[in-house]
Order: C-alpha cells, then sequence, then structure tokens
C-alpha cells in the first residue's frame, strides 16, 4: 500500500501507431490494433503537482511503449522517461505514480506490463497551442497532434467520453501529425498524418 499522499493535474497528450481512430479505447482494449500491433507515448506536463513534500510544478514526463497485439491481452513493454530538470527526489516520484507503483490510475496498467525497460532523465519540451500538442525529446520522441474540430463548432475537438483511459474518461480525438520514437529499443516513425492521436486535462491523486 502506498503511504504517501500525491496529486498531479496538467495536459496530457499521445500518439498511436494505429490509423485514426484507434480502436483500443471504444473497445475497452479488446479491440485488434490497426497494424496488428501497437505503439504508443503519452506524455505528460504537471501544472501544479506534489508527490508527499516534494513538489512537482512544471515538470514532464513521457510513458513509451509497444503491444504486440490486442492491449487487453497484456504483455507490453514500457519504458518512462522523465524530465531531466527534476531532483532525484523528484525523479523517483514521478517514477513511482508513472508506473502505477504509488496507487492512482496508471495502477490499473501495471498488470498488462510484461517487461519495463528502464527509466532515463531527458530534457522535454512540450508544446500546447489551443488544438494543437507536441513534444520533442532530442533522440528520443518528437510527436505531434492537432484536435479533429467538430463540424458544428470546428473550435473545439470532437470528444470520446466515459472511457477506461488513465489520463482522462473524456478524450480529445486527434490525428497526429508525426510520430517519432527512439527509446529503448523501440523504434517507430509515421508521418502519413493518419495515425491517431487523442489529448486531454488530467487530475491525479493517490
Amino acid at each position: 500500500m502506498a503511504t504517501t499522499s500525491w496529486q498531479l493535474s496538467g495536459d496530457y497528450f499521445e500518439t498511436c501507431s494505429c490509423t485514426y481512430v484507434c480502436p483500443c479505447v471504444p473497445t475497452n482494449l479488446a479491440g485488434q490494433p490497426t497494424k496488428g500491433h501497437c505503439y504508443f507515448a503519452f506524455v505528460f506536463h504537471i501544472d501544479l503537482g506534489r508527490y508527499g513534500n516534494a513538489a512537482l510544478d512544471g515538470l514532464n514526463f513521457a510513458v513509451l511503449g509497444q503491444s504486440p497485439g490486442v492491449m487487453g491481452n497484456g504483455n507490453w513493454s514500457v519504458g518512462l522517461i522523465t524530465d531531466e530538470r527534476a531532483s532525484s527526489e523528484q525523479q523517483q516520484a514521478i517514477t513511482a505514480i508513472a508506473s502505477g507503483q504509488a496507487g492512482g490510475p496508471m495502477a490499473a496498467l501495471a498488470p498488462l506490463i510484461g517487461k519495463f525497460l528502464g527509466v532515463e532523465a531527458k530534457p522535454i519540451q512540450y508544446q500546447k497551442n489551443g488544438m494543437k500538442r507536441s513534444v520533442s525529446i532530442p533522440g528520443v520522441l518528437d510527436q505531434a497532434v492537432e484536435g479533429v474540430g467538430s463540424p458544428t463548432k470546428p473550435s473545439e475537438p470532437l470528444y470520446i467520453d466515459n472511457t477506461l483511459h488513465p489520463a482522462n474518461a473524456r478524450l480529445a480525438l486527434a490525428r497526429a501529425a508525426r510520430s517519432h520514437l527512439h527509446a529503448f529499443g523501440l523504434n517507430w516513425d509515421d508521418t502519413s498524418g493518419q495515425n491517431n492521436g487523442h489529448f486531454a486535462p488530467f487530475n491525479w491523486q493517490g
């Protein structure tokens, strides 16, 4: 049982190698990925956060991985990138939260991870502009998304709601402008503009 209380809130986005719209979310991870397997990269910017007495405001982290087949069948390979600006204490806090060891939403995914690939600290540049999100982690991850606008209100994205997603039950639908992942032995590049993306605010505690 986790004994340290913690809270994080901020902004998240992801891309995955499935063609838009990814079948995983509407099938509760039971759908076959559109390419048979799935690469994914979840990136988080913490606006406000604490783990015990450690403040985590302004830090970023990324959860990178690959599923060899249907995501609900597990055996994922997952690695974590933490913000190089974080102190040792902050690094340990983010690792505990992102891995699910500290409880919270990510703990629900822990049984699906077959291989934990490790933790690396890198510079992470996270950008948010309207319905656009992008991140640059040199040599590791370069990805960007743009929300799919509502036909009745194009300045706002379409949403999928009441999901099991750990970031937020309500996700904006987006297409990836680019996805380049090269870390922990994972290698994936897509510039088709057709692969899937999501973004949402997140508010976690444990």
